[in-house]
């Protein structure tokens, strides 16, 4: 496309890994605005009657949509396959271009709210049994940018190893509330709990500099990027494993 027809092209946002998660409708690289889903955990009933409500605020045709951005994890696991498959299943009835979106990534992005936005970032969040999904980012401009692939691990170990380098690096993520002994034990700046949520006009945006460089991604490829297997195919491997004779 030229780059006036970019400029004409809706896109929209879906943001399911944390708890609340929320939708963005947007057209080239303008979001036009950014909703919140009302409760907790309501993915499934809300996230389609919010995408509704967005297009028709804004005389929008859903037809007209021709790019989803979703925030791909890590996260919860249920959100993230509701937001997925409802991506995937517009994606390959439509023809929509889909764009994933790393989660911690997303929430990176927050720091720059800081008065003096710190030059590095750890994103963590928890993935039970003490330990955190987590990634490292840099501080580029407008912009954080990844560092370090996502990985669950222990959160004293890798804030450890976060801290022993060079320059200011601060720590934000839901996974603050529920590892703050280890966070606090790092020395690393703690920043405010506003900043902790992934927002959808986040995905938005950094899902518009992917699409920009071609980063699309396959329709039937599209998945949740979990870091470790869902609790449910954990158990059932364990239980697989100790059936065999």
């Amino acid at each position: 496309m030229s780059a006036p027809e970019l400029e004409c092209v809706y896109g929209l946002a879906f943001e399911t890994s944390s708890a609340l998660g929320g939708v963005a409708l947007g057209r080239g690289d303008e979001v036009l605005e950014a909703r919140e889903l009302t409760g907790r955990r309501r993915h499934a009933v809300e996230l389609l009657p919010a995408v509704d409500a967005l297009c028709k605020a804004h005389a929008v045709d859903p037809s007209s949509v021709r790019r989803i951005f979703v925030s791909s994890g890590p996260g919860s696991f249920t959100g993230l396959r509701i937001s997925i498959t409802v991506a995937r299943m517009i994606g390959l009835t439509s023809g929509t271009s889909l764009i994933a979106v790393p989660t911690l990534e997303v929430i990176a992005q927050n720091a720059l709210e800081a008065q003096m936005p710190p030059n590095r970032v750890v994103v963590i969040l928890d993935a039970k049994r003490g330990r955190v999904y987590t990634a490292a980012f840099v501080r580029r401009n407008d912009r954080y940018m990844a560092v370090t692939a996502p990985v669950e691990t222990d959160p004293a170990r890798f804030l450890a190893r976060q801290g022993a380098q060079s320059g200011s690096c601060a720590v934000l993520g839901e996974g603050v509330l529920y590892h703050r002994a280890a966070v606090e034990a790092s020395g690393l700046e703690i920043l405010p709990e506003a900043v902790y949520p992934p927002r959808a006009g986040t995905v938005y945006r950094l899902g518009v500099r992917r699409a920009s460089v071609g980063e699309f991604t396959d329709r039937r490829a599209l998945v949740p990027t979990y870091v470790r297997p869902p609790e449910a195919e954990e158990k059932w491997a364990q239980r697989e494993k100790h059936a065999r004779p």
